[in-house]
């Protein structure tokens, strides 16, 4: 796909449902008794793996497009599936549903596109082993295909070496099974939408700084689940409307979890003419519209605590830099290389491709701002999160851009290149 440099973006739009809040919703409601009600359900194709995997063990799903209706079967009312349960692109259906599975009374296999199948899942198998986990990598390299025969489980403390919300999740969801209390210590807080949302279905969670707390239970309860706007969405508009003169978006109803936020702080930091609207804290998950105007911005250094909440938008991030004044430093974001790409090898050669000064690290990047951009041909590794950023990068370039596998945004914003068509 191809794209040009643009002139003022204007309007407002609203983003997708949060994939994060999403998936869980469809995870959760399918361990619960009674009917969950989802609303503004991502229906992007790594939720559409979760909704296939949980029909695949028994789960009563309908997606009706406008709401999604998960009529559960209990804390212990999965079926052993009659296939190998294909997570597709989705590292967080992989993760997640391990830790459910890893307490079952069936062996299941996991297995996902060829992106999952490289990506490392040696990060839950360890603590679920400690938990008592029986899971066996068929290919012997620490990824799927994973073989998972459901066991009995230990509650474990287990002090998380990385900062990860779907390490964290795998964990807690074993331990609503174990024989006692589990925990999970990171280095930062990651995300907590687990512990928010495990907590509205009955279960018995609790937080103290970085440590999230789950005893086992009886039963999960169905809900009423509002999905508030995707912020991980949402980021690409915020930076389009910083960087291209005399814009003006509003985008409405976006997930601001404190845990997710990171890149509204960023972009305060750097500048940002950027306000909080309509702010709303229902059932637990706060959202605001949020007003982008374009701004003069300047450089900064990203790196420690706020990582792990902004670590899906550090390439649009990175983008950004590029037209901020002064030099940007990201650090801490080793995480990054094992996303659905090396995302600081891809992002540092496409910048680089644009003429954009980038200096790849061990951890991140540093990014010297304020050089011109031209149109290239970058290869989006089937990563929609590089594939969006690009095209965003692309409205300030001049000449052509074309971004190879432009498709794979269908991953988590189907109509992304239509929404930003619609602002020009």
């Amino acid at each position: 796909m191809k794209f040009y440099k643009c002139g003022s973006l204007k309007g407002e739009i609203t983003v997708p449902g949060d994939k994060s809040i999403s998936h869980r919703s469809v995870m959760f409601g399918s361990l619960a008794r009674g009917t969950t009600e989802i609303h503004n359900f991502l229906q992007g194709a790594d939720c559409l793996s979760t909704i296939a995997c949980f029909r695949g063990m028994g789960v009563d799903i309908e997606n009706q497009k406008d709401k999604v209706l998960v009529r559960g079967r209990g804390i212990r009312g999965l079926k052993k599936p009659e296939h190998v349960l294909d997570c597709g692109n989705s590292g967080t259906t992989t993760r997640l549903i391990s830790g459910i599975l890893a307490a079952q009374n069936f062996t299941t296999t996991l297995t996902g596109d060829a992106s999952i199948r490289k990506r490392p899942m040696k990060r839950i198998i360890d603590p679920l082993s400690q938990m008592g986990a029986k899971i066996r990598c068929l290919n012997d390299n620490g990824c799927a295909p994973m073989e998972i025969t459901g066991s009995p489980l230990c509650g474990i403390d287990y002090p998380s070496p990385v900062a990860s919300a779907q390490v964290k999740s795998a964990i807690l969801l074993a331990g609503l099974y174990a024989d006692g209390e589990t925990s999970v210590t990171e280095p930062y807080v990651s995300r907590d939408h687990t512990e928010r949302m495990l907590s509205l279905f009955g279960a018995d969670v609790r937080t103290e700084g970085t440590t999230a707390r789950i005893r086992p239970v009886n039963e999960l309860y169905g809900q009423k689940i509002l999905v508030p706007g995707d912020i991980s969405s949402a980021a690409f508009f915020i930076v389009a409307g910083l960087i291209v003169p005399g814009s003006e978006l509003l985008i409405r109803n976006v997930g601001i979890n404190p845990t997710r936020n990171g890149i509204l702080k960023v972009c305060q930091n750097m500048g940002a003419r950027l306000t909080l609207i309509n702010e709303n804290d229902d059932r637990g998950e706060p959202t605001a519209d949020i007003l982008v105007k374009s701004s003069s911005l300047h450089g900064t250094a990203i790196g420690g605590a706020i990582i792990p909440t902004l670590i899906d938008e550090l390439p649009v991030i990175a983008a950004m830099a590029c037209f901020a004044e002064g030099e940007t430093i990201i650090r801490d974001a080793a995480e990054l290389k094992v996303k659905e790409s090396n995302r600081i090898d891809v992002m540092v050669q496409g910048l680089t491709s644009m003429g954009a000064d980038v200096q790849e690290t061990e951890d991140g990047m540093i990014i010297r701002g304020g050089r011109p951009l031209h149109g290239a041909i970058i290869d989006s590794k089937l990563d929609h999160r590089i594939a969006m950023t690009f095209a965003i990068a692309a409205c300030m370039a001049e000449g052509e851009t074309e971004v190879l596998g432009a498709e794979c945004v269908n991953i988590s914003y189907p109509e992304f290149y239509r929404d930003l068509e619609k602002l020009q």
